[in-house]
């Protein structure tokens, strides 16, 4: 059986859709694959628990007879973190309880993929950073960065050592998600030899795609429990979010240097929505305090497509509810699962992570075997 530990150098860089989707290329290549998280970060209460929702949209997806406490042994909730520091978690203990139930979920299988939570150092103070767990459960390591500067390299060679330092064949290789286009040559003409050279496989360089890098306006409304004043279409992504409290001529050379944004603002601010409207990189409004705009910038943002959310909440409140539902990727869910399964078949050296025929090779071979059957036959 292989087993593949799927981490990142920081958060938020797409470790539930990639291993889920490598989940589904394995199985299409014939193989029966077992799925666990050991630390629960991603966490939600659920009929009276607390449960991480990537084992659940993973038990969901890839049909998984298991119980949550086998997917999910360890909670790892702000309370579990303050009773660990205060020594009243057993090191030992979750140890014992992570191997107990990946040996659970691993009877019959031909993989294991094995989601790592947060990032790569998170757990360490019960002994379960990721590189452990590897170590623990005899794992190789698949490591996710982003990429959009050379500095970025560091975080790649620091995290690769940590890995390394569990076992020299532990490191699986460093796969880079959601690239953008301008970078993708200096990642292959430079970084990827550059790391090759020190050791450090490159299994791949996935592009970025927008569907799984922002949320949609409406999803955005929805999360933030917004009132739209608007009939102003909710399809648009956003990926950042912008505070408005500048004046108009400076918030103007602001707002057209941006882009797939948000502007964020007091309803009590017309002069600033107004400026924003005159922006082609401002995809809605977010107008905070519960203060409704005069009805000319409803009118002007009726004109050019652009949403105006209401909510009741303060500016800073709302940003940083805005901020947490993009980095915990609101729109994870089997279309997300689906579309970054189409990127990593085409941009990452699927073979190599999980083993297994390609279904395409699969359906070649047999293809082969039948014609030559045939022939056979025929002689």
């Amino acid at each position: 059986m292989k087993t593949i530990l799927v981490t990142a150098t920081e958060e938020s860089t797409g470790k539930t859709a990639v291993a889920l989707a490598l989940a589904k290329l394995a199985a299409e290549r014939g193989l029966s694959v077992g799925y666990m998280k050991p630390k629960g970060t991603r966490l939600q209460s659920n009929v009276g628990k607390t449960l991480d929702e990537d084992p659940m949209l993973a038990r969901e997806l890839l049909d998984l007879d298991a119980e949550m406490h086998d997917l999910e042994p360890v909670v790892y909730s702000p309370t579990f973190v303050e009773q660990a520091v205060k020594g009243r978690e057993d090191p030992d203990e979750l140890r014992e309880q992570v191997r107990e139930s990946f040996d659970s979920l691993a009877e019959g299988k031909d993989l294991m993929v094995i989601e790592g939570g947060g990032k790569l150092t998170t757990g360490g103070i019960v002994g379960l950073t990721d590189p452990e767990v590897a170590d623990l459960l005899d794992a190789e390591v698949l490591l996710l960065s982003k990429y959009s500067q050379a500095g970025d390299v560091d975080d790649v060679l620091a995290a690769a050592e940590d890995v390394q330092a569990t076992g020299d064949d532990r490191l699986l290789g460093v796969l880079f998600n959601a690239v953008q286009e301008g970078n993708f040559d200096g990642l292959d003409t430079a970084v990827v030899p550059f790391l090759e050279g020190r050791g450090v496989p490159v299994l791949g360089v996935v592009p970025r795609e927008q569907s799984l890098a922002g949320v949609t306006v409406a999803e955005l409304g929805e999360e933030l429990s917004a009132e739209q004043l608007n009939s102003a279409p909710g399809d648009a992504f956003v990926e950042r979010f912008l505070v408005g409290a500048m004046s108009g001529d400076s918030a103007l050379r602001h707002l057209r240097r941006t882009k797939d944004a948000a502007l964020v603002t007091g309803g009590d601010r017309p002069d600033l929505q107004r400026v924003a409207l005159e922006a082609p990189g401002v995809k809605c409004l977010i107008l905070t305090g519960g203060f409704r705009p005069p009805g000319a910038v409803i009118g002007k943002a009726e004109e050019k497509g652009v949403p105006v959310l209401l909510v009741q909440s303060d500016t800073l409140t709302t940003v940083e509810r805005a901020e947490d539902v993009i980095r915990s990727g609101r729109t994870r869910d089997a279309e997300t699962v689906a579309v970054m399964r189409d990127l990593l078949h085409d941009h990452a050296d699927v073979e190599s992570i999980v083993g297994g025929a390609d279904a395409d090779t699969q359906a070649d071979g047999s293809a082969n075997s039948s014609e030559e059957e045939s022939d056979a036959a025929e002689k």
